[in-house]
């Protein structure tokens, strides 16, 4: 099982009550980082991957939870990102809670056994549906009970507007093993977030500039990538000849990193610290 994990000298595992936990499960990854509080640092970075092309099950993930050292211990606060591309968003005024079935089933078809769970975010003023198998349900709620759950696009949404510009279109790409997440704001608004299923780069660059021929975006504004992806060179590669400004989204937020992290790739866990930025 691919495992990566990178740790600063003065991590303490006897110290996590001023620790705060991000961790990301889903059957294609299980990767957690630490905030140390009192420094606003993060100190931890680890991530345990499938074999091959294989998946994590639930029994699976609660196998590695259990074995983990750190993950089961008391947190600050932890923070729970569940990636999963069934999902939709509702404006604020027009959600009812009782009808999130009916708002997910309306884009989405979703098995029977599945739990359906609710963000809200406070800019832009949306809800996001999104559902899980109720094995992973499960497991989550009796890992974490105080955790807050969250879609990808909570934190995703929470770094744009730290980092987007007050003039012009914030263009960004979240990558997940299958498929990716695109997010446009145009600046003060959102004007566009859908999520597209690729096999393979052309995939990727027929949806990427089909979307931005259609709203009218000049291929040379900034496209900011981010997320798991094995194919970083061959995007850049790709992509480039078609949009002339691709840039790696780097976390940003209050709080530093210990050195030790500069040894990976930051923009492939943006969502995972920044994370933290959303209470």
């Amino acid at each position: 099982m691919p495992f990566l994990e990178l740790f600063d000298e003065t991590l303490d595992i006897n110290a996590t009550e001023n620790y705060e936990l991000s961790v990301q499960v889903s059957p294609d990854d299980l990767s957690f980082c630490i905030l140390d509080t009192l420094r606003n640092k993060f100190v931890l970075l680890r991530s345990y991957e499938p074999e091959d092309n294989s998946r994590f099950d639930p029994y699976r993930l609660n196998e590695i939870i259990k074995k983990d050292d750190f993950i089961t211990r008391p947190f600050r606060k932890t923070f729970v990102i569940t990636p999963t591309s069934r999902t939709t968003l509702v404006p604020a005024p027009l959600f009812d809670d009782s009808r999130k079935e009916d708002f997910l089933a309306f884009n989405q078809n979703f098995p029977e056994k599945e739990r359906i769970l609710t963000n809200k975010h406070r800019y832009p003023d949306i809800y996001t549906i999104f559902s899980l198998p109720e094995g992973t349900a499960d497991l989550l709620n009796s890992t974490f009970p105080r955790g807050v759950i969250m879609h990808p696009l909570k934190p995703l949404f929470q770094y744009i507007n730290f980092n987007k510009r007050s003039a012009g279109n914030y263009i960004h790409i979240h990558f997940d093993k299958e498929y990716f997440i695109m997010v446009i704001f145009d600046p003060d608004e959102l004007t566009f977030c859908n999520t597209f299923y690729y096999k393979s780069l052309s995939d990727i660059e027929y949806y990427v500039l089909y979307v931005l021929r259609r709203l009218n975006i000049w291929q040379n504004e900034a496209v900011y990538l981010s997320g798991r992806t094995k194919r970083d060179q061959d995007i850049l590669r790709g992509m480039s000849d078609y949009l002339g400004n691709l840039r790696f989204a780097l976390p940003q937020g209050n709080y530093t990193f210990s050195y030790v992290l500069n040894e990976t790739e930051l923009h492939k866990y943006l969502v995972l610290f920044s994370a933290v930025n959303c209470e």
